[in-house]
């Protein structure tokens, strides 16, 4: 009978090991997943604690880029008299120009056309039609051409409606960091009085959104009438930001 029960104990004995060996991988899983998703769970609620705030920037510039557009037209019966008028109004802006000393090349021509129309009774009238552009980093001396105006109107030269003067502001580019930067420093402000109100503190960005910039008139309604004939503009710039909460 020894023989016997020896044998059974041999059979059993590798069976007993395997199923222990199981049980112990199933356990390590459980306590391995069980971490994870304890984990899983705890930066899910890290992740709920978090303030999204818009942080505002804004300057005041000067535009450093000026263009007048001067139109200017001349009618008669005789098509050499209206295109003899044009010419010789364009030696008048000319002359006007170089009087408040810009130089020749500041002032190009953009176009010109020549319409007719006949009347009833057969007369056919022509219009000659010359449009100028003066393009200028000149901003003083832009604006003092503008006040001056009615001078040419003054010379017999008869500016047409959409003769005025542009203000641009094309150095953007080179303030851009310095507006993100304020507008991402305002949000961080109002982030820590949310912080504040709830007893917890500010931390990382978790999330920005640029806004766009915007280039209005410094004084008026924004987008309005006015907008482009003042030098001076005022950037803006908006951004959205997520901070998280310690």
């Amino acid at each position: 009978m020894q023989p016997a029960n020896t044998t059974t104990s041999a059979l059993t004995a590798p069976a007993s090991l395997r199923w222990f060996g199981t049980a112990a991988i199933l356990a390590v899983g459980m306590i391995a997943g069980g971490y994870l998703l304890g984990d899983g769970l705890l930066r899910a609620k890290d992740a709920e604690r978090a303030v999204t705030v818009r942080g505002l920037a804004e300057r005041d510039v000067t535009a450093d880029l000026a263009t007048w557009t001067i139109s200017y037209s001349a009618s008669s019966t005789s098509l050499a008299e209206a295109q003899a008028k044009v010419r010789g109004d364009t030696q008048s802006i000319e002359a006007f120009f170089k009087e408040l000393g810009f130089p020749a090349e500041a002032l190009q021509p953009t176009g010109a056309n020549v319409n007719s129309s006949t009347d009833l009774s057969g007369n056919t009238t022509y219009t000659v039609r010359q449009r100028l552009a003066l393009r200028t980093t000149d901003i003083t001396r832009a604006q003092k051409a503008v006040a001056r105006q009615f001078d040419l109107v003054g010379r017999g030269v008869f500016l047409e409606e959409g003769s005025g003067m542009a203000y641009t502001f094309t150095k953007l580019n080179a303030i851009k960091p310095e507006m993100v930067a304020a507008a991402t420093k305002d949000a961080r402000a109002a982030a820590q009085q949310f912080a504040k109100d709830s007893n917890s503190g500010v931390g990382k960005i978790r999330d920005a959104t640029q806004g766009y910039f915007e280039i209005e008139a410094r004084d008026g309604d924004a987008g309005g009438w006015g907008s482009a004939d003042s030098p001076y503009k005022k950037v803006r710039v908006v951004t959205t930001v997520s901070f998280t909460l310690d």
